[in-house]
């Protein structure tokens, strides 16, 4: 194994404690995500319990958006089960969607006779705009992490404009973006590590 790997996955971090942890410190950050769980999932992960760095969890999360399913379902199962393995990941699961669920379901039992009034309507879509812009300022809040990706900052900038320009412009379907940059930026990320490893 290489001795080459970047500053931040060598710095000491914190870990759940038990299978507890897991459950209660997802239910929180649960509790949290309205409007788009991204913006939370960073802060509690990497700012305040530092299970995850910031070179990480951006890894980890781009893991998670590939894979079928929504993306911190996926990140819960990965990070419960590099703890504790299948245990691990179900604590972390649950403790994602038990209490969403149950808080949900009693909301959408309070506001059905309203949802399709004119407030509820307008409340909805300015939702979607504050949503929109949690996940635009996490983004660039990432962006930091950039620096230590073997592909450099600006092949990263250059893949995250082609994907932008394919699907926000051209519309094309997210599957064909997915198989086509997909697979040319994963073998030229292999080939500047070995680059880098061989230097």
């Amino acid at each position: 194994m290489s001795d080459a790997q970047p500053l931040e996955h060598s710095t000491a971090r914190n870990a759940p404690k038990n299978k507890t942890d897991l459950f209660v410190s997802f239910t929180v950050l649960a509790l949290q995500g309205f409007g788009g769980v991204l913006a939370v999932v960073q802060r509690e992960l990497v700012d305040k319990k530092k299970w995850l760095t910031t070179d990480e969890f951006v890894e980890d999360w781009s893991v998670a958006q590939i894979l079928p399913g929504p993306n911190v379902v996926n990140l819960a199962l990965m990070i419960g089960g590099r703890h504790f393995g299948i245990a691990g990941a179900l604590a972390a699961l649950s403790g994602l969607l038990i209490a969403p669920t149950v808080l949900v379901l009693l909301l959408a039992a309070a506001v059905a006779g309203v949802a399709e009034t004119p407030v509820a309507q307008g409340m909805l879509r300015g939702m979607g705009a504050v949503s929109a812009g949690l996940i635009a300022a996490v983004g660039i809040k990432l962006m930091g992490a950039l620096k230590n990706n073997p592909m450099g900052m600006l092949t990263c900038i250059g893949i995250g404009t082609l994907t932008f320009v394919a699907i926000g412009l051209l519309r094309l379907p997210l599957a064909w973006v997915l198989l086509s940059l997909g697979p040319l930026a994963s073998v030229w990320a292999a080939h500047c590590i070995k680059q880098r490893d061989v230097a």
